[in-house]
């Protein structure tokens, strides 16, 4: 995991008792596997965690604001839980998806 992109993620979760696992700050998205004590709700997470890292990007980027008309991340979000797989293959997966983002962005840089 990139410990500088993800700097002020790692912060947040750590106050809230949540463990990074695996993550990956994709173009247009990020991935994370986490691990949420049983004492916080998948829902309240995400929207501490969206809200709180909105207003910390726009401290930093206040032109961004503007842009995205204040609502920087998607209104919904994807969550798994591990049981189906393993934890190694979710973190398999976000490497992956990691790495493939990186092949596109750097195949879109050429043309």
């Amino acid at each position: 995991m990139d410990s500088k992109s993800l700097s002020h993620t790692r912060w947040k979760c750590q106050y809230k008792g949540v463990e990074i696992i695996e993550g990956a700050v994709c173009a247009d998205h990020v991935h994370k596997c986490v691990s949420i004590p049983p004492k916080i709700s998948v829902s309240n997470f995400m929207g501490y965690l969206k809200g709180k890292s909105t207003l910390m990007i726009y401290d930093r980027h206040p032109n961004q604001q503007s842009k995205w008309n204040k609502a920087f991340w998607a209104r919904g979000y994807y969550v798994a839980t591990v049981g189906n797989v393993t934890e190694d293959a979710i973190k398999r997966y976000i490497q992956d998806q990691s790495e493939e983002s990186r092949k596109e962005e750097s195949e879109g840089a050429a043309f």
